[in-house]
């Protein structure tokens, strides 16, 4: 029998898979990193497996150790070994004590802004994991560069889409990462405020959540979200990215989303509600709108879709404030046909 030919998919499965956007996808598809074919129609077709392969070679290549070794960041351990290594039990561990042992070895006495980060994302992410993951181990592991710095936290827990599903009654793993990109969702509000996973996904230049089979994956270098399969079924794995020489503020992240030190502002992104790119039905704006009663001012992110419909605006941008007056909503990031429909709803 002759070879089965590989399966091709399009440019926006592996932007998901990826967690790139498609105009960075072209870019490097036309800088011979990717490789697509082309349709009778004219558009890309990619070999997901290859192209996978491909992107990790590519960023292995741009992140060196002191002596021009590669650091392998999405790679498994036995291609780099980890700076740090460890397994904790979570029952009785404390994250600032935790973290007290850890900054030591992540050499970043000179970069004050960094250790900060490091700091409140790590203490942020290992609390969740004791507080809510239901496991009974967390491993910790950190790979340090001159040019990176990479925190991962994986516990053996339930699965923090799952745990959210079950909470708080929601209808799938993809409605959980809905809900986490708005902010103050927790399963422990008396407890919890649930701004630990929202600012820790604003706060590093690369944050990924995998659960339950499922990836939420935030690039804050080319402002993208994506959301994808993941082969984490057990427990909870984050992973953290971060420039050990960065300036990044985090006191004034904390600014942009509060007022008098609460957490008034949130800003969810329209096209991680859907899994196309169009926007049409009363029932995508109502689950988008879940909880924004909850804060003053919402800046609703269109970045990335490319239409939406009279009954999705009009539930967004007049129904739903009627009974909501002390939430102002403000759309932001529309291409022309979308700012279009917007301007006539409102």
């Amino acid at each position: 029998m002759p070879p089965v030919p590989p399966q091709l998919v399009s440019i926006g499965a592996v932007s998901r898979e990826l967690g790139l956007s498609p105009t960075r996808i072209r870019e490097l598809t036309a800088d011979d990193v990717f490789t697509a074919v082309r349709t009778g129609g004219g558009h890309r077709r990619y070999n997901l497996n290859e192209t996978r392969a491909a992107w990790l070679r590519h960023k292995v290549a741009q992140v060196r150790l002191p002596g021009g070794r590669p650091i392998a960041l999405d790679l498994d351990d036995d291609f780099h070994p980890p700076t740090v290594a460890w397994t904790r039990e979570l029952v009785g561990l404390e994250e600032d004590r935790v973290w007290r042992e850890l900054a030591p070895q992540l050499d970043l006495e000179q970069s004050p802004a960094a250790r900060h980060v490091a700091q409140y994302v790590f203490t942020e992410i290992l609390n969740n994991a004791i507080d809510h993951s239901e496991g009974t181990q967390a491993r910790i592991q950190v790979w340090r560069s001159d040019v990176a710095l990479v925190i991962e936290i994986r516990d053996d827990g339930v699965g923090v889409f799952r745990r959210l599903v079950e909470g708080k009654n929601l209808p799938s793993l993809y409605a959980a990462v809905q809900e986490l990109t708005k902010g103050k969702q927790t399963t422990a509000p008396d407890r919890h405020t649930g701004e630990g996973i929202f600012f820790s996904s604003k706060a590093v230049d690369l944050f990924s959540l995998a659960a339950n089979g499922v990836v939420w994956i935030v690039d804050n270098l080319r402002v993208d979200h994506a959301v994808g399969a993941s082969p984490t079924t057990v427990g909870t794995v984050v992973r953290l990215e971060i420039d050990p020489n960065t300036d990044f503020d985090l006191a004034a992240l904390f600014r942009h989303f509060t007022e008098d030190t609460k957490f008034t502002r949130t800003r969810p992104v329209v096209k991680l509600f859907a899994l196309g790119v169009n926007f049409v039905s009363r029932s995508e704006a109502k689950r988008l709108l879940a909880g924004m009663e909850q804060f003053t001012e919402v800046e609703i992110d269109f970045t990335g879709v490319d239409r939406v419909g009279q009954g999705f605006v009009d539930e967004l941008f007049r129904v739903w404030p009627q009974t909501n007056p002390e939430t102002k909503l403000t759309p932001t990031n529309m291409n022309e046909a979308v700012e279009f429909m917007v301007s006539r709803g409102l």
